[in-house]
């Protein structure tokens, strides 16, 4: 099979004549588009087992790092990250590829931008698959802090809203995140032992890291973790912890995302064991996405799709090849 394609420079001007930015780009294959948006802390490079598989099935899979990201454009305002920009910079990509319509996949904040497209640009959409993040509204940060009585220190959201503080803790110790997270799926009730700190929950992996256990396996060789860490000892995690500080702007500028029905094809693949975004969030996709399809990933973590490369692969081309 090709290899991960290396990444190319791709450059447009944002809506509003704001400065242009800069997406890092891998581009493989040709035929019907297929775009994937990754989450958070990852990169393009988390969907290499995607692109040449998806490529070799006749389609063009194209992954970007993006906004913030790797190798693509890190402004420094906080509020060039909400959904507005994000899906913008999509668009852009869109129209400096010169392609009309792609097909969005998203994973974890990945999927949340791509099941905004739709909404946002329902005529650039040819249909949406989610790999752990279902079609649903914005959970506010108000929202994430009632699971841990308040103490912003105990929930990762609620900490990364204030700026500077997390970024100086995790850009010092950015192997010892990484090791830690970037790992194969574990038993909930085996998470939940580690997550539990004298009896009080503690949902903040990113602070103090060395203190956490490493649960499950790597997520491929010794190469791949070091290639992540490498990408953020360069970077740091300002630009994708921005994301998360317009959740709560994202939904008041776009109250009908995660809640107008979707007349469009729609993939969920949700995983067993993530602890974040559980399987049960999807409940009400059926309600709001008229063609869709759902598969349960068995015994799989957060990282589906670097950790079962196979069976994502197998829902995702038989999907596409249905909808082409």
């Amino acid at each position: 099979m090709t290899a991960f394609p290396s990444p190319r420079p791709v450059a447009f001007g944002t809506k509003g004549g704001a400065r242009p930015i800069t997406l890092s780009t891998h581009d493989l294959g040709s035929g019907p588009p297929v775009v994937f948006c990754h989450g958070f802390p990852d990169l393009a490079y988390g969907w290499r087992n995607q692109l040449p598989a998806v490529a070799a099935a006749g389609f063009r899979a194209i992954a970007p790092d993006q906004r913030g990201y790797g190798g693509s454009s890190a402004p420094a305002d906080i509020r060039d990250y909400g959904l507005t920009e994000l899906c913008g910079d999509l668009v852009g990509l869109l129209d400096a590829l010169e392609i009309e319509r792609a097909t969005f996949v998203g994973h974890d904040w990945g999927g949340f931008v791509a099941w905004a497209m739709p909404v946002l640009y329902p005529d650039r959409v040819a249909a949406v698959a989610g790999l752990c993040t279902p079609y649903m509204p914005f959970p506010s940060v108000s929202r994430h802090l009632e699971a841990v009585g308040g103490e912003v220190d105990r929930q990762y959201v609620a900490w990364f809203q204030q700026p500077g503080i997390a970024e100086a803790e995790m850009d010092a110790n950015v192997r010892p995140i990484l090791t830690r997270i970037l790992r194969s799926g574990a038993p909930l009730d085996e998470v939940l032992k580690f997550a539990l700190d004298g009896g009080v929950l503690n949902m903040n992996p990113f602070k103090n890291a060395e203190a956490w256990p490493i649960l499950g396996n790597p997520l491929g060789e010794p190469a791949v973790l070091d290639h992540y860490c490498a990408v953020y000892e360069r970077t740091g995690f300002r630009g994708g912890i921005n994301w998360y500080r317009n959740g709560d702007r994202n939904a008041a500028e776009h109250p009908d995302i995660g809640v107008r029905k979707l007349d469009i094809p729609c993939l969920m693949l949700t995983a067993e064991w993530d602890p974040g975004l559980r399987p049960e969030f999807a409940a009400g996709m059926p309600a709001l996405c008229s063609d869709l399809e759902i598969h349960l990933v068995e015994k799989a973590g957060h990282w589906i799709q670097q950790e079962a490369p196979a069976v994502v692969n197998q829902h995702l081309i038989t999907w596409l090849k249905r909808l082409n």
